[in-house]
């Protein structure tokens, strides 16, 4: 399910939390500490972004999960030329990423400029039970 995406990149970090305000600053944290880790300088051009994208999908899954979703799981992974981040909830309702009816304003909107400005590529995935979802960001490096 949520290892696929990023079963081809060496480097890998799972972020199992309480979806509570508190975990948005949890899973920057950590990200700026598993980059790190993985030799990505935090000067590099998409680290600043990604640690948006981060904190975005998070408060969104703490802004509209929670209440069916008392977890919300972040994936932080890497290779030599990508950086994947997926945020996981088990709230059912699939956000539109693109299209008319992707929503113009807030933090899906932020998160898909800031993707597709660096070259990325964003995808939800549902869950196999259809009550869940992650959100797969991809960011060149």
């Amino acid at each position: 399910m949520m290892a696929a995406q990023s079963a081809g990149l060496p480097h890998r970090h799972v972020l199992t939390m309480p979806t509570d305000p508190s975990a948005v600053r949890t899973a920057r944290e950590t990200a700026e500490q598993a980059l790190v880790e993985w030799g990505i300088g935090l000067r590099h051009p998409a680290v600043d972004p990604a640690l948006l994208i981060v904190s975005e999908l998070v408060t969104n899954s703490v802004r509209h999960a929670a209440e069916l979703s008392p977890q919300v799981t972040v994936i932080y992974a890497a290779g030599e030329d990508c950086l994947a981040i997926a945020v996981h909830d088990r709230h059912p309702r699939l956000p539109r990423l693109h299209g008319p009816f992707a929503d113009p304003t807030g933090g899906l909107a932020t998160v898909m400029e800031l993707t597709l400005d660096l070259g990325g590529t964003a995808v939800v995935r549902e869950d196999s039970d259809g009550a869940g979802k992650s959100i797969w960001i991809t960011l060149p490096l």
